[in-house]
């Protein structure tokens, strides 16, 4: 694995015209982040993963500075998995040119966390258009429990970039928990507790599964979360093609955000 931190090296070391995989972290990574590796090995034949802990995507900066730092482990994880290339990009190289960061999204998508998370897709996206023009993969693997994200990300990038998007499943553990990497800010309790979230999800789509009409007990799995302890920021039923709440027995995702003190996380079934 070669460990490249600057955008001369990464130009120097990778062949771009071969058949590349990228898939690009925030580090703190987990078996969600190795299926993805473990998909672009498979399909591509160099394999370069990134690390980098975007600042603009944070709302609040205590957020940012909490957020997991693993790096050593995370490069023991990477030489383990055998890919070809870790990228660790300087902040400063990536908002060189403040003007490619300077994105928008349009109303209709300021839904879901971009209603609550005010330019944090822009940040989200500010800096895939900057990776995307350094790492001029063929494919990204991208990881569906950031559903909204990969929706926007894949609108945003058709017909700028040659790069495809390939989505990997949630992977979750043994407590139907999906694998984050703001697990890691949790105590073994509050682990437990964002797993029977997640169950309580799941038991509400297999009953809508079985008749839409079964959504009139929305507001009751709202108070059996909030019994948990835990702060709902949004809990909604959207389709998964387009976001927008146009239902049916075979379209529909349901979608939540929420509060375990002041960790937040998300997950999507």
């Amino acid at each position: 694995m070669i460990i490249i931190k600057s955008i001369n090296k990464l130009k120097k070391e990778v062949n771009f015209k071969a058949n590349i995989g990228f898939v690009p972290t925030m580090g703190a990574l987990h078996e969600g982040h190795l299926s993805l590796i473990e998909s672009s090995k498979k399909k591509c034949r160099k394999v370069i993963v990134s690390i980098f802990v975007n600042p603009s995507q944070f709302n609040k900066i205590n957020d940012y500075k909490k957020y997991p730092n693993r790096i050593q482990k995370d490069i023991k994880i990477l030489k383990k998995a055998k890919i070809d290339y870790l990228f660790l990009p300087q902040k400063k190289e990536i908002f060189k040119y403040k003007k490619d960061m300077r994105l928008k999204i349009n109303k209709k998508n300021r839904i879901l966390c971009a209603k609550f998370r005010m330019g944090h897709f822009e940040g989200v996206l500010g800096v895939v258009n900057q990776l995307l023009k350094l790492v001029k993969a063929k494919y990204m693997f991208l990881g569906e429990k950031d559903y909204q994200q990969i929706y926007l990300i894949k609108n945003f990038i058709k017909n700028k970039f040659i790069t495809k998007i390939i989505t990997g499943k949630t992977i979750r553990d043994n407590n139907y928990l999906p694998y984050s990497s703001r697990n890691y800010l949790l105590k073994k309790k509050e682990l437990i507790k964002a797993s029977n979230v997640s169950k309580k999800i799941k038991y509400f789509h297999d009953l809508l599964k079985k008749s839409l009409k079964n959504i009139i007990i929305l507001k009751k799995i709202k108070n059996e979360i909030s019994d948990l302890n835990v702060k709902i920021e949004y809990l909604e039923v959207r389709n998964k093609n387009d976001l927008s709440k146009k239902i049916n027995k075979n379209n529909f995702k349901i979608f939540i955000a929420y509060y375990i003190k002041k960790v937040r996380l998300i997950d999507n079934i």
